[in-house]
């Protein structure tokens, strides 16, 4: 197409000839474009998953150090380094990522990634690297020596060697032409941003990688859902919690992990310091021990000693130290108000009624304005009156049925008092505090919170007509009267009408007022 002369009909075969190859070029490099777009994905994606499955093994080789901590506690500290530097640097990629696609609009549009200012600026000025090049660089042989130190595993030393090398021991590597250039020139500069990302992303793979290797060698295999017994502990197990005086106390000491078919093969206990006898007081069984002791008399009581058990031809000991409660057969429920011995009109009087002895769903109370929360927990809403009664009743394990009631006086809310900038009876301030502070209604000492809204109020300046206002702050004939008082005036503030933001139709008590004086 060069050669010779051409004509003018041949110049332009020539030129859209050259066209046409650039549009193929092109496509072709949106295609590639796209390609490594899809392959970060993928390796983002299997990221996610052997980031999980590294965590399983970390929980496992935790497991392993708590039964055995001469053997594998310091295996587990060195899980934890890597565990950590690995975490350290990937956040750090991620950082890098992060950065390069933050300002394109649409971060899976991989055919507009195709420049490499992003890392040729921010790794190289001119021949020579920044500061984060530096950095970069840096990062990789620091990951790679300090993995190294924390794996014996020579076929995983030479694994991460591999991962991580950065050039010979001057950092350079050949390219196609046979020069010996810098690795970071090699693998970074003048690359379109998607195949940067890609690489990262590659990096990051590789980081998950070295962290599942280290951790596999730590566990050597051993990774099972096999518990050392060394590591059991004991709880009571019975058919309720609480006993009365002279009941028979059937419990049973279960080992409180997942190998719950161990049985003891003996057992040494005590209750309350009285050694027990097998057979008499207690008989081993499949998981444990079932407990056959009287429940004594009312108060706590401690069952202690060992259980023993067979691991590996040895006998291992598991200590026993569980204790259980013996009550009183209850004649009357038990009610009282969480903040109170009155209840007040108007609010929502948080209550607990219960009969020791006899669960929650087997108690049932009743009054006036009384309503279940859940459980033991009742709300207590009373009316007109100046008293309500309360009625618990239940029924014991043995049919009997219990009952009680009791009596609450009911009071009215609190006289509120009012308060500007949150100061009531008397405050002192200038001008333009008054002018921009709030008018409120607060019950001062009172056990409950309540939210006290102001809806008006009247202003009196001396001198001056007195001004009604709407809401809690002063309007703007409020405010042209108060341009008129003088330095040491007393401006009241009285009349205050309030009410309570979630129980409207409540009329509270008149509000006291507030006496505001002037200062300048």
């Amino acid at each position: 197409m060069a050669g010779g002369k051409a004509t003018p009909r041949q110049k332009m075969i020539n030129l859209m000839y050259l066209i046409f190859i650039a549009m193929l070029a092109l496509n072709m490099s949106k295609e590639v474009l796209a390609a490594f777009g899809i392959m970060t994905e993928k390796m983002e994606a299997s990221n996610a998953k052997t980031t999980e499955s590294n965590l399983a093994f970390l929980d496992g080789l935790a497991t392993k150090a708590g039964e055995d901590t001469a053997k594998y506690g310091p295996l587990y500290d060195n899980a934890k380094k890597i565990k950590s530097m690995s975490q350290e640097y990937y956040d750090y990629l991620q950082g890098l990522k992060d950065a390069a696609v933050k300002d394109i609009e649409d971060p899976t549009d991989y055919q507009v990634m195709d420049k490499s200012d992003f890392l040729d600026s921010k790794f190289w000025q001119g021949d020579n690297l920044t500061p984060e090049g530096e950095d970069f660089l840096n990062r990789i042989n620091s990951y790679r020596d300090g993995v190294i130190k924390l794996v014996k595993d020579k076929e995983v030393q030479s694994n991460i060697k591999s991962r991580f090398q950065t050039g010979d021991e001057n950092g350079k590597v050949e390219n196609r032409s046979g020069e010996k250039i810098d690795w970071l020139n090699y693998n970074y500069e003048r690359f379109p941003l998607v195949a940067s990302l890609t690489k990262l992303t590659a990096m990051q793979a590789d980081i998950r990688a070295t962290e599942e290797d280290a951790l596999k060698t730590m566990l050597a295999g051993e990774l099972t859902d096999q518990v050392s017994l060394k590591n059991f502990a004991t709880s009571l197990f019975a058919k309720k919690s609480a006993y009365y005086t002279g009941e028979k106390y059937d419990g049973k000491i279960i080992i409180s992990k997942t190998d719950n078919s161990s049985t003891p093969v003996r057992a040494e206990l005590t209750l309350d310091g009285r050694k027990l006898s097998e057979g008499r007081d207690y008989k081993i069984e499949a998981g444990g021990v079932k407990m056959l002791i009287g429940s004594g008399a009312a108060g706590d009581h401690e069952v202690a000693g060992k259980l023993f058990f067979k691991q590996d031809g040895e006998e291992i000991e598991v200590p026993v130290k569980n204790s259980f409660a013996t009550i009183s057969k209850p004649n009357a429920a038990l009610i009282a108000a969480d903040k109170m011995n009155v209840v007040y009109r108007g609010v929502a009087n948080p209550m607990s009624i219960s009969i020791p002895g006899i669960p929650n769903n087997k108690v049932s109370a009743s009054a006036t304005g009384l309503r279940k929360s859940s459980g033991s927990k009742y709300v207590m809403n009373p009316g007109k009156g100046r008293t309500v009664t309360i009625t618990a009743s239940g029924t014991l394990p043995d049919g009997q049925k219990v009952s009680s009631r009791s009596e609450f006086r009911i009071k009215d809310i609190p006289r509120p008092s009012g308060s500007i900038r949150g100061e009531t009876g008397s405050a002192k301030m200038g001008r333009a505090n008054l002018e921009k502070s709030t008018v409120g209604a607060i019950l001062e000492d009172f056990d409950f919170d309540l939210n006290l809204k102001v809806s008006g109020f009247k202003f009196k300046v001396p001198g001056q007509p007195t001004v009604v206002i709407k809401g809690g702050r002063l309007d703007s004939r409020a405010k042209s009267a108060l341009k008129r008082a003088k330095r040491g005036d007393a401006v009241q503030i009285f009349d205050i009408s309030a009410y309570i933001s979630n129980n409207k139709t409540y009329k509270l008590k008149k509000v006291s007022p507030v006496v505001v004086e002037i200062t300048n």
